[in-house]
């Protein structure tokens, strides 16, 4: 039930960004050639298309009676060209959203004290029966311990102490946030607690095949070839949604750690929390990352789309 409860949340924030998208892209598409020269989502490693002029689409001329192929030909070319120049379009608004969140949650507040952070991330410790899992809130003064304990992940904790990230891997057993933001960690033991849940687990380990949607669906594609109508077979008339529900998994438990983080607030007894503590601040901090997640799942809905679209071109 707690689990339906993070997908319904996840689609009604989706449909909300979906809706706001459509508003953007109505708006700046009336130029795409403005963004001619802009390489496609670059926070994907995946081909670039190349800058294709956007055409309105051939006039149609009623005296015309006589069937002329190269009439088809134009048109489709018109097409493919206009969908190029919308896709581009659709990465600039994603690029430029991801940034706007992750700025925003940057530059967000922390809810309460540092004190009260560790008191709160104690208790889930004990709660989720995860303390075995190692907590750190990391500075330029003791980062260099935490990459001693674990070398492989000597950058990604440079990041840390930086105040740029907070990460947990299960594998190593290890949470760590910034002491500068240390109310992030929250969301992290959050992780901690869905690895304990066989589903949720599920869910944090499908994000490495995520990623390879693009590739994937391209593949499967070529495999099925045209639809007996000649029309582009499902894959291809759907690789922008199946490349999105590939990364939907990692939306839903990225939801679910915040949600656990949250809720782990009102499980500490107030008389042990000193000082201001205010959720609607760490909602919307934890919102503006979930935030970044969604609009990584319709990037590679748009990667997905755009790798279909490119290998059709060089058919051409």
């Amino acid at each position: 039930m707690y689990t339906l409860k993070i997908v319904f949340l996840v689609y009604k924030i989706a449909n909300i960004f979906i809706f706001l998208f459509y508003i953007y892209i109505r708006h700046e598409v009336m130029n795409p050639l403005a963004y001619s020269n802009f390489s496609i989502y670059n926070q994907f490693p995946y081909s670039s298309l190349s800058s294709v002029p956007y055409w309105r689409g051939i006039d149609y001329s009623p005296e015309h009676t006589e069937y002329d192929e190269s009439n088809d030909v134009a048109a489709n070319t018109a097409k493919t060209a206009g969908l190029a120049a919308l896709l581009q379009t659709m990465a600039v608004a994603l690029q430029k959203g991801s940034q706007w969140f992750a700025n925003k949650l940057q530059a967000g507040k922390e809810f309460t004290s540092e004190d009260n952070v560790r008191k709160i991330a104690d208790k889930m410790l004990v709660d989720n029966k995860i303390q075995d899992v190692t907590v750190g809130y990391i500075n330029d003064a003791n980062k260099h311990y935490y990459q001693s304990k674990a070398p492989n992940l000597a950058n990604e904790i440079e990041v840390v102490s930086k105040g740029q990230n907070a990460f947990y891997t299960d594998e190593l057993k290890l949470a760590v946030a910034p002491k500068s933001k240390p109310s992030l960690i929250l969301h992290e033991l959050g992780h901690a607690g869905n690895a304990k849940n066989w589903f949720l687990k599920l869910l944090q380990k499908s994000r490495k095949y995520a990623m390879a949607a693009p590739t994937a669906l391209l593949i499967a594609s070529n495999l099925l070839g045209k639809d007996s109508d000649g029309r582009d077979n499902f894959i291809a008339r759907n690789a922008g949604k199946l490349g999105f529900m590939a990364f939907l998994p990692t939306i839903i438990e990225e939801a679910a750690a915040s949600l656990r983080g949250i809720k782990a607030i009102d499980k500490v007894p107030k008389n042990l929390l000193k000082g201001t503590l205010d959720k609607s601040i760490l909602k919307r901090n934890y919102f503006c990352a979930l935030a970044t997640y969604i609009i990584a799942g319709l990037g590679l809905g748009v990667a997905s789309r755009q790798m279909i679209l490119e290998n059709k071109n060089s058919r051409m």
